[in-house]
C-alpha cells in the first residue's frame, strides 16, 4: 500500500489506469526538452496524433482528383460529415440524424434562435446566467433586439445565489417558475465556463418545457467532458465547439442538436443548399426541401479539412468510451482536488462545486490574496510550463483531461504551486 496523496500513490494510480495509453495518441507542447504539463483542454485540446494523416489525406486527395474527390472513397468529400456523425451522437447522447457538425458555436446558436426563439408580446423573455459567455450574451441581445424587443427587460440573467459564485438547483427552479408565463427561451450552459459548474440539463429541459418555453443548451465546456444524453434529456436544440474537449483543433468545426421531434417540422429556418434534402439538391430546384434532422440546418458544403482533425478525435474517444473517461476525470480531478485541501488550503481557494455530479473536469481556482498574487502564480506556472488558463477578474482554471493528463501531471502542478510560495 502506498501513502494517499503521495508521489508513489499517483505512480501507482498511473500504472493501473486503463486509460493510460491514450496520452501518446497526443503531441504535448515543449518546455526545454520536456513536455508542458497541459491542463488548458477546457480551452484548446490537445492535437491528436491522428489529426496529420486525415488532414495529408484530404490534401493528398486534392491534389491527385481535385474535383473528382467530391465523389470517390469511403471519405468522398460529398458525405464527408457524415464519417462524424455516428460517433458524435455516440458523444453528445443523440440519435445519428439528431446531429450534425458545422459552422462555429455562435453562428450555430443564431440559427438555431431563428427557428426557436419566436417572441410574441406577452412572452418574449430569455432566461439565462449572469456572467454567461460574452459570445452568448453578444447573441442573445442581438437576437431579442432584432425582433423588435428590449433586452433590458427581456433578457433575464440569474445571478448566482451560492457563496463561490455558482447557481443552486432552487434558484433555477425559481426563476423559470417567476418569468414562466413571459418565457420565450431558457438557455443555459452544459458547464458554467467561469466556475465549472455542471447543471442537471434534464430537470432544466423539464422545467422549461412545463412553462411553455423552449429549452436549448450551449455545451462549449461539457461536451467531451461529461456523460450527456441529450435525446433522453427532452431538449430542443444544443450546440457547441470541438476545439476543447473534442480536440479537433484551433476554430474547429461546431456541432449542433436539434431533437427528432422537430426532424420535419415547419419551423422558420434560415436555408441553404446543403441543408437541402440530399436526394434532390443536384436537382438544383428553386423551393427549399430540408433534409430530416439537423442536417437540414446545414448552409453550406461542409469544410473538409476543418472535419478532418474532428474524425482522428472522435475515434479516440470511440475507442475510450465516455463512461470510462468519465470514471478516469472523477477520480483525476478529484485527486487534484484531494491534494489541493491537503496541501495548499493556504494559496488556492476551490471555486467549482465539491459534488462531483456537479463538475466536469475542471477545477476553477481563487489565490488567497487576490488578483494580483493569482496573476502572480499563473505566469509563474506558464514560466515553468505549467498550462491551465486565466478568466478575469481573477480564476485559473485547471482542467485535467482524462484521455492525456496522468496523476503524475497532477502531483507536479501541486508541487510547481508550492515552489512558487516558497520563493
Amino acid at each position: 500500500m502506498t501513502e494517499p496523496l503521495s508521489r508513489n500513490h499517483a505512480v501507482t494510480l498511473d500504472a493501473a489506469d486503463p486509460l493510460r495509453s491514450f496520452r501518446n495518441e497526443f503531441l504535448f507542447p515543449k518546455h526545454g526538452s520536456n513536455d508542458q504539463l497541459y491542463f488548458c483542454g477546457n480551452s484548446l485540446g490537445l492535437q491528436p496524433r491522428g489529426a496529420r494523416k486525415y488532414v495529408q489525406e484530404t490534401l493528398d486527395k486534392w491534389a491527385q482528383q481535385a474535383v473528382e474527390g467530391h465523389f470517390t472513397g469511403a471519405d468522398q468529400w460529398m458525405t464527408y460529415h457524415e464519417l462524424v456523425r455516428d460517433p458524435l451522437a455516440r458523444v453528445v447522447g443523440a440519435q445519428p440524424d439528431e446531429v450534425v457538425a458545422m459552422n462555429t458555436l455562435t453562428a450555430n446558436l443564431h440559427l438555431m434562435m431563428v427557428s426557436f426563439y419566436r417572441p410574441v408580446p406577452g412572452r418574449s423573455v430569455i432566461l439565462t446566467e449572469a456572467g454567461a459567455f460574452p459570445s452568448d450574451r453578444y447573441a442573445l441581445e442581438s437576437q431579442i433586439r432584432f425582433h423588435g424587443f428590449d433586452p433590458a427587460t427581456d433578457l433575464i440573467e440569474l445571478e448566482p445565489d451560492e457563496p463561490e459564485g455558482t447557481i443552486s438547483p432552487e434558484a433555477i427552479e425559481r426563476a423559470i417558475a417567476e418569468h414562466g408565463p413571459r418565457l420565450a427561451l431558457v438557455l443555459w450552459p452544459g458547464i458554467q465556463y467561469r466556475t465549472g459548474q455542471a447543471f442537471d440539463l434534464a430537470e432544466i429541459a423539464r422545467l422549461g418545457h412545463a412553462q411553455g418555453a423552449v429549452v436549448g443548451f450551449d455545451l462549449a465546456h461539457a461536451v467531451g467532458n461529461l456523460e450527456l444524453n441529450l435525446h433522453d434529456s427532452g431538449a430542443d436544440f444544443a450546440v457547441w465547439c470541438h476545439y476543447k474537449y473534442l480536440n479537433a483543433g484551433p476554430g474547429a468545426v461546431a456541432g449542433c442538436f436539434v431533437h427528432e421531434r422537430h426532424a420535419s417540422s415547419d419551423l422558420p429556418r434560415f436555408a441553404g443548399w446543403w441543408g437541402h434534402d440530399k436526394h434532390s439538391r443536384f436537382r438544383m430546384g428553386p423551393q427549399f426541401v430540408p433534409s430530416p434532422g439537423a442536417e437540414g440546418w446545414q448552409l453550406s458544403n461542409p469544410p473538409i479539412l476543418g472535419l478532418a482533425p474532428l474524425r482522428a478525435s472522435l475515434e479516440l474517444f470511440d475507442r475510450a468510451t465516455l463512461p470510462a473517461l468519465r470514471r478516469k476525470s472523477l477520480q483525476l480531478t478529484g485527486f487534484l482536488e484531494a491534494l489541493i485541501e491537503k496541501r495548499l488550503a493556504d494559496v488556492l481557494e476551490i471555486v467549482t462545486p465539491a459534488d462531483p455530479d456537479q463538475r466536469g473536469c475542471q477545477l476553477s481556482l481563487q489565490v488567497v490574496g487576490g488578483r494580483e498574487r493569482g496573476r502572480e502564480l499563473f505566469d509563474y506556472l506558464v514560466s515553468v510550463g505549467t498550462i491551465g488558463d486565466w478568466r478575469e477578474p481573477d480564476v485559473i482554471r485547471i482542467s485535467p483531461c482524462p484521455l492525456y493528463n496522468r496523476y503524475m501531471d497532477v502531483y507536479h502542478f501541486i508541487e510547481e504551486v508550492e515552489a512558487w510560495r516558497g520563493f
